[in-house]
């Protein structure tokens, strides 16, 4: 794809919807990983089912945005 090509296309996506960027931009992210090991996703499947259960029986332990923030501040001054 030529340089002129880009630069339309490029043009064309900034002007999407924010929903449809974000969509555009998680396929284009993907499309960089190469095809996805399917042991690994049968693993994070396993895991996401496990962690809605705990949600949905209640023994997950939950924590609102503020304390995620805090918690994600904390790690990142650590490094």
């Amino acid at each position: 794809m030529g340089k002129p090509a880009f630069d339309t296309l490029r043009f064309e996506a900034l002007d999407l919807p924010e929903n449809e960027r974000a969509e555009l931009a998680h396929d284009l992210l993907s499309s960089l990983d190469g095809k996805p090991d399917p042991d690994t996703v049968a693993a994070w499947e396993a895991e996401i089912l496990k962690r809605l259960d705990q949600v949905d029986s209640g023994t997950a332990k939950l924590v609102d945005r503020a304390e995620l923030r805090r918690r994600m501040s904390a790690r990142m001054t650590r490094t």
